[in-house]
């Protein structure tokens, strides 16, 4: 006999046996409404409703059984369900660990990588610089001689050319070395006027304005007839007003007409800003 042909059986004479054996309660009067007047506490009749519901249960077990004569699938009670519902959040919660272990271990291998790469590239970093350290040569030393200034030429003339030369290829420091060196060694040459308004020139460039005056008063004096001369004169006008002496700048733009009624148009214009600028009058 199968188990499921003896639970057919067993099932209704269990549930026959409860019924006999609960008829005599479900019989008797109601219990009393006043709770003086009842027999039972209140635990004994909660016990009373919870048989009472199993009889009930199992009543309509018996008679779906004895109406359709299938076998009676008894549902789960509540704490089954609740039971089998955390056991499937259980499961869940289990995969979801499982898939943030390996989301872990993917990204700590990717990281172990990444450090591996870099050690590697700062191992090729450090090779390439020494093979570079081997190949270049280092700078030479400096010589004894670098940095002192050339040996004036015995000729006024070389030495005037050199000096033009360097300031042409913008070499200021080295023009005016050169012609205070050109000066100093021919005071009262040919051209060491022009060689003082040169100087002077270059003075200018690098704002020694008190320096660069005296270049071009020695420049000028005795007002020399020549192509740089008009220009000697403003630019002593424009140091003056840079040293805050407009007054002074204002008299040596008023010999410019005197001196040099035939300077060029660029030197008069400058002249007029210059005299502008110091405010001179009219």
């Amino acid at each position: 006999m199968s188990q499921m042909t003896r639970s057919r059986f067993v099932l209704p004479a269990l549930a026959f046996a409860v019924l006999a054996t609960a008829a005599p309660a479900t019989a008797q009067t109601p219990f009393p409404a006043t709770p003086a007047e009842d027999p039972l506490d209140s635990r004994d009749a909660r016990r009373v409703e919870r048989m009472e519901k199993v009889v009930r249960e199992l009543r309509a077990i018996v008679f779906q059984m004895r109406d359709t004569g299938k076998p009676v699938v008894v549902q789960p009670s509540d704490a089954d369900a609740r039971m089998a519902e955390l056991a499937a959040r259980i499961d869940d919660l289990e995969r979801t660990l499982q898939r943030i272990n390996g989301s872990l271990e993917t990204a700590t291998f990717e990281l172990q990588q990444t450090k591996r790469e870099n050690a590697a590239l700062k191992t090729q970093v450090d090779e390439l610089t020494q093979r570079l350290t081997v190949v270049e040569p280092p700078p030479p030393p400096p010589s004894e001689d670098a940095g002192a200034a050339p040996a004036p030429a015995a000729d006024p003339t070389e030495a005037f050319t050199r000096a033009r030369q360097l300031m042409l290829a913008g070499d200021y420091d080295g023009a005016e070395d050169a012609f205070a060196a050109f000066v100093e060694t021919w005071p009262d040459g040919q051209r060491t006027p022009e060689a003082r308004y040169w100087w002077g020139k270059t003075l200018s460039v690098r704002g020694a304005h008190n320096d660069a005056a005296t270049a071009y008063i020695g420049a000028i004096r005795g007002w020399p007839q020549t192509s740089w001369a008009p220009d000697a004169v403003v630019e002593l006008a424009r140091s003056l007003v840079a040293l805050k002496k407009p007054q002074d700048a204002c008299r040596t733009l008023a010999e410019l007409p005197k001196r040099y009624p035939k300077a060029p148009a660029n030197i008069t214009s400058r002249a007029a800003a210059t005299r502008t600028q110091a405010k001179c009058a009219a």
